[in-house]
C-alpha cells in the first residue's frame, strides 16, 4: 500500500494542577481556541472541545504524524504558558491526562457530552467522572493517588 490512511478520534481529557479553578469564564473561550491551533499545528483536528474551571474535554482526530505524548505534552506546555502570559499566575496543568479511543459511529455521542460539560458537572465531580471512564474503558491500573497529582 503506497498511501498510509487512518481515521482514530481520542477524547482527551485533563485538569488543572490540584484542581484549582483556573480557567475562568474570561479566558475559557480564548484558551479553547488557543489549544484548537495548537492542536490544528500537530495534524490533529479538533472536533468538539469544552472546560470547566478546573479541567478540559478534547474531541480530535489523531495525527499519523505524531505519538500521543507527544501531542499531549504540546499541548498542555504551550497552553500553560499561554495562560501564564494572559495573567494567570500560578498556572499548571496536572501531570496525568485520560485519553480514550472513540469509534467513529461514537463522535456524536462524544460531541454531545463534551457540549453538555456544564449541565453533567452540576450532578457528578470531575473525579467521579474519569473514575467512571475508568471502569467503561476497563482501565485497570487507575490509581487515584497517582493520577491526580
Amino acid at each position: 500500500m503506497g498511501q498510509s490512511l487512518s481515521q482514530i478520534y481520542v477524547h482527551l481529557i485533563f485538569g488543572t494542577k490540584n484542581r484549582h479553578p483556573f480557567i475562568t469564564e474570561e479566558i475559557e473561550p480564548s484558551l479553547r481556541k488557543y489549544i484548537t491551533g495548537i492542536l490544528k499545528n500537530l495534524d490533529s483536528p479538533v472536533i468538539k472541545i469544552n472546560s470547566m474551571p478546573d479541567h478540559i474535554h478534547i474531541l480530535f482526530r489523531f495525527s499519523k504524524k505524531y505519538t500521543l505524548i507527544k501531542i499531549i505534552e504540546e499541548v498542555k506546555k504551550y497552553s500553560s504558558k499561554w495562560m501564564k502570559s494572559n495573567g494567570i499566575n500560578g498556572f499548571t496543568w496536572q501531570i496525568g491526562y485520560g485519553a480514550f479511543s472513540v469509534s467513529s459511529s461514537k463522535i456524536d455521542i462524544v460531541t454531545s457530552y463534551i457540549i453538555n460539560q456544564k449541565e453533567h458537572h452540576k450532578n457528578v465531580s470531575f473525579q467521579n467522572e474519569i473514575e467512571n471512564f475508568m471502569k467503561e474503558y476497563q482501565i485497570s491500573e487507575y490509581d487515584s493517588e497517582y493520577f491526580w497529582v
